[in-house]
């Protein structure tokens, strides 16, 4: 019968071989038998289950005939009896991969997450790409209520992107995740702590304010309060932070709450006792914002409404005019003479430390101006429109946020950035429309604006009633139309004595801009130029393909030039900026004993690495074969030195044939000074950071050498 089977397998003739078999007691044999059934039957696309069922009965070691009769079970929703039939092979040291995915797909259709896991994670660490499969577990882990098992899952998965140097992939599907499941706290602290550390502000912002949502739900007000002074750190001017601050009322510390409340500079708008000299310090962004209104409103001659934020000034920051000699002279131009209890009232004086009163502050105006009518909305939100700006990491972002934000603070039916030199074409354009209004086709914006940007350049800012009509717009009369502009304000964007773009707001009614908008639009366009030249340099160098694709670091030639630009920036800023250099060893050596190709991969690896763990606006270049350099803006030696130590203790895994690298850096300060040239700044620092990283490598493998300037007049022009 077996001869007659090799010569002609057919269904019939394995079903009497089988059962044949069974009748002799030769068990392998007629498993063998009903396998091969159970597989032809199957190859024809019939339900194979009753014979893969008599070959697991006649013979339940074999572990072909399990795997199969295990899938079978499962297809038939039997996840119980598939993990009976799988279990013991699947424990066994030798268990193949698909006999292992079988039995984890059955833990998984039996809710039994826990004994999955570990193969999922077997599995994922032999192939990273199932990282799908890891975080469609942490999900049901959630949907579960096994919080603690699902975070620890996650943290788990994290450490293993960031020993590859691989994040993003991470924060995607964590993005994911969050979107489809359950939300908890110990959850969503991960995602802020991991959003955090990869310098995802916008979205650790509003996980933040998701797990506030949460603690406020749960009746934890403490923590909440925790989560919304996080956040308000990250952005105070995210909307529906004084509701936010309003919940927290009543239900946490006083104390607590007035630093909190502190960070926000529309405090005003909240109901406040009147502040103490001896209370919580506020917070120094909320009196730079509140000057910034009031100089603008004195300026353009709106004393009565200056005088206002100046009232609340003296309110929030008592005696602040005997520290600050710019708000000193801001009370000097407003003509406002400071009083406050138990002191008489006297005219402002040059800044002493005379003794402080009781701080229930009273305001004597000197001349106060009535009957403004101009609504100064648009004055309060200049400080708040110039921080988002400078917040954006790219030049794409800023022109975004630009158009988007003044557009609606205008109302304006259309708002237009656009980049361009006088005489050709726009080079980058960013365009708002209101609700109902449709993007223009590019050629028409292109047309309009290069007729508006060269008018400005000619006359000024462009201020037209009427657009259509308009004699100098004659030429762009159709594009005009096509694109509903029927009034328009344009005004030039200058860097220095360089046009480079123009700021159009439209509307498609006759709109007549006031003056006092023209002001604040004039400040708001510089602002738009510095956040421009900050951030676009960065990235444009980025987009001309000078950044290594192997390693993602930029490419030497870039340094110069960026490292330039960040020291113009921390010089506009007044902010500290520091240069590290890294040597993992002589490039010589290295490429005696190793060879070239080993080394550059090795070298890849840890540019991957270092890439995907420095601040999104730090810069990483290839310096030399084994030396990177680092441009770390807004970071004190301090700072930089314990991002040197992170960087370590990152990249110690990193093997040249499983020998591992010598680590050594160098760590310069540059000296940033008003009266410095930048020149003479960046000449300084590379050499003295090249010093510093000579001297750690003279002293041995391991060390970090942070060499200071010798004098602050180092760098003088």
């Amino acid at each position: 019968m077996k001869r007659l089977v090799a010569l002609e397998p057919s269904e019939r003739n394995l079903l009497r071989v089988g059962e044949l078999s069974s009748e002799l007691q030769d068990s392998k044999g007629a498993a063998a038998a009903f396998l091969k059934l159970a597989q032809l039957t199957e190859n024809s696309g019939a339900n194979a289950a009753q014979w893969y069922e008599r070959a697991y009965s006649a013979d339940s070691s074999d572990v072909e005939i399990a795997l199969g009769y295990g899938k079978s079970l499962i297809a038939q929703g039997q996840v119980g009896a598939a993990i009976f039939v799988l279990e013991p092979h699947a424990k066994a040291g030798t268990a193949s991969q698909e006999l292992r995915e079988t039995f984890a797909k059955a833990l998984l259709a039996a809710n039994r997450l826990s004994e999955a896991e570990p193969l999922l994670w077997q599995l994922f660490q032999l192939n990273p790409s199932r990282m799908q499969e890891i975080t469609t577990l942490i999900g049901l882990f959630l949907d579960n209520n096994q919080d603690a098992e699902a975070v620890a899952l996650a943290r788990k998965l994290e450490q293993f992107q960031r020993g590859k140097g691989d994040r993003r992939a991470l924060i995607a599907s964590m993005q994911e995740l969050a979107g489809k499941h359950r939300a908890c706290p110990e959850m969503l602290e991960f995602m802020s702590e991991l959003f955090n550390a990869s310098n995802r502000e916008s979205d650790y912002s509003q996980t933040l304010l998701k797990l506030f949502d949460l603690h406020c739900s749960l009746g934890n007000f403490a923590k909440a309060a925790e989560c919304l002074d996080r956040a308000a750190d990250v952005d105070p001017y995210e909307s529906g932070h004084q509701k936010r601050l309003e919940i927290l009322k009543g239900k946490i510390d006083d104390n607590r709450y007035k630093v909190i409340a502190s960070r926000f500079t529309s405090l005003g708008k909240a109901e406040s006792e009147p502040a103490k000299s001896d209370g919580p310090t506020l917070g120094a962004a909320a009196l730079q914002d509140l000057m910034l209104q009031a100089e603008i409103l004195v300026q353009y001659g709106m004393r009565s409404k200056a005088i206002e934020r100046l009232q609340r000034i003296q309110e929030l920051f008592p005696h602040e005019e005997d520290r600050n000699p710019d708000l000193h002279q801001l009370y000097l131009s407003a003509g406002m003479t400071p009083r406050y209890t138990d002191s008489a009232p006297a005219p402002v004086t040059p800044v002493s430390s005379a003794a402080r009163a009781s701080s229930n502050p009273s305001i004597s105006l000197a001349a106060p101006v009535t009957g403004e009518n101009t609504d100064v909305s648009h004055f309060t939100r200049v400080a708040e429109i110039t921080r988002k700006l400078y917040r954006q990491s790219n030049a794409d972002a800023v022109m975004t946020t630009s158009v988007n934000e003044l557009g609606a603070q205008w109302k304006a039916t259309r708002c237009v950035v656009a980049m361009r030199k006088p005489g050709l074409a726009p080079t980058a354009v960013r365009e708002f429309c209101a609700e109902g209004f449709a993007k223009g086709e590019s050629n028409t914006v292109a047309k309009v604006i290069s007729a508006v940007q060269d008018l400005a350049i000619s006359r000024g800012t462009l201020n037209i009633s009427d657009a259509l009509a308009a004699a100098e717009l004659q030429p762009v009369r159709e594009a005009l139309a096509t694109l509903g502009i029927a009034s328009l304000l344009a005004l030039p964007l200058s860097d220095g004595a360089d046009h480079v773009g123009v700021l159009m707001l439209a509307q498609n009614t006759p709109r007549g801009w006031h003056s006092s908008d023209i002001v604040v639009l004039k400040t708001i366009s510089d602002q738009i130029v510095n956040a421009l030249n900050n951030a676009g340099l960065r990235r444009l160098v980025k987009s001309l393909s000078v950044t290594d694709e192997q390693s993602g670091l930029m490419k030497r030639a870039s340094y110069l030039d960026l490292l330039m630009a960040e020291t113009r920036r921390a010089i506009q800023q007044s902010t500290a900026l520091t240069v590290v250099l890294v040597q993992f060893g002589k490039s010589s050596a290295l490429v005696k004993e190793n060879g070239e190709k080993a080394v550059e991969a090795a070298m890849q690896q840890i540019g991957q690495i270092i890439a995907a763990n420095i601040r999104q606006n730090d810069l990483a270049f290839s310096y030399e074969m084994t030396t990177v350099a680092l441009v770390l803006g807004e970071t004190a030696e301090k700072e930089a030195l314990m991002a040197v130590e992170k960087l370590r203790k990152l990249v110690e895994d990193v093997r040249i044939s499983e020998k591992p690298l010598a680590f050594s850096a160098g760590v310069a300060e540059a000296i940033v000074r008003q009266q410095f040239d930048p020149v003479d700044i960046v000449t300084e620092v590379i050499n003295r950071a090249e010093l510093a990283l000579d001297m750690a490598v003279a002293q041995g493998a391991g060390r970090v050498v942070n060499l200071a300037a010798e004098t602050a007049n180092a760098a003088v022009a």
